[in-house]
């Protein structure tokens, strides 16, 4: 490879260029495990968008869980950082004897850089390998638009930065996207404040209350996946679909329990289908 100022450069060229793609620009970086060059492609192909299709799942992210799916799964968060903290602790204590600019110097910075990265790369592949689990035989994913700069700080703030949320949910939305699956985001406001089962309003929730229950339809959950719940509600709500709570499709709640028919909510196109705002379409004869 050619390039402006340097001259040939070899490369190892892991895969060819696709035909009828040209290259317009490449990014050289070097990082702790050496030099890359990076090739950005350009092509006239369309590419159409994803539309919403199949079955829906919910998600919602955590410290407790790294991941609760509206379909009760729950995914375990790995410490990254944590696990390793104490290794980077005694590089870094290292790094302080030595003489700064010394050849043993730039020894231990380099072992530094190669922990930060290993941490980098574990990480990242941890978020690849759970967006193609999520992207398994659905055909919708809603996540929380998360004010993620809000979760950078404060007390538990390293705990967020590393699980790295912002990162998974961009990783999470170009697997959908390559694999077709439609992705979209929600209102978090209220989601763990909300009954999936009734849409019954529970009020605020203390972060050491890890079990949703209802005191409408008495519905007992974990806290993560009624929120992941709530998100999926909300996300078919926005892309037009009928709504349906579970309550009104397995057994009436207390509020309806007079009435001879189960009620249908159907979304409003005039309503604010990020919040999930429903109308009351009609009802069923039992």
């Amino acid at each position: 490879m050619k390039l402006p100022k340097i001259g040939a450069m070899p490369i190892n060229l892991h895969r060819p260029v696709p035909d009828g793609f040209v290259v317009k620009q490449v990014r050289v970086g070097s990082i702790a495990s050496g030099w890359y060059a990076q090739l950005i492609l350009e092509s006239g192909v369309s590419v159409p968008d994803v539309m919403p299709n199949g079955n829906s799942i919910g998600i919602d992210v955590g410290l407790e869980k790294f991941l609760a799916v509206s379909d009760g799964q729950l995914v375990e968060r790995p410490r990254f950082f944590n696990s390793l903290q104490r290794e980077l602790r005694w590089l870094q204590r290292k790094l302080k004897n030595k003489t700064k600019g010394s050849a043993n110097y730039r020894k231990a910075q380099h072992k530094i850089r190669r922990l930060h990265e290993r941490i980098y790369d574990t990480r990242k592949n941890f978020h690849y390998l759970t967006a193609h689990s999520l992207c398994d035989g659905v055909g919708m994913v809603f996540a929380e638009d998360l004010n993620l700069k809000a979760t950078s700080r404060g007390m538990l703030a390293k705990h967020c930065l590393d699980a790295a949320w912002g990162s998974f949910l961009d990783i999470l939305s170009w697997v959908c996207w390559k694999r077709g699956v439609y992705f979209a985001k929600v209102n978090p406001n209220g989601t763990s404040q909300t009954c999936p089962q009734c849409g019954t309003h529970t009020g605020k929730k203390k972060l050491s209350e890890r079990v949703h229950v209802c005191h409408e339809c008495g519905y007992t959950t974990d806290r993560d996946v009624a929120a992941a719940m709530v998100v999926e509600q909300r996300g078919l709500a926005a892309v037009g679909h009928t709504v349906k709570l579970p309550v009104e499709v397995r057994q009436p709640c207390r509020r309806v329990s007079r009435q001879r028919g189960l009620r249908t909510r159907r979304v409003s196109s005039s309503g604010d289908a990020s919040l999930g705002t429903t109308r009351e379409a009609g009802r069923t004869r039992e």
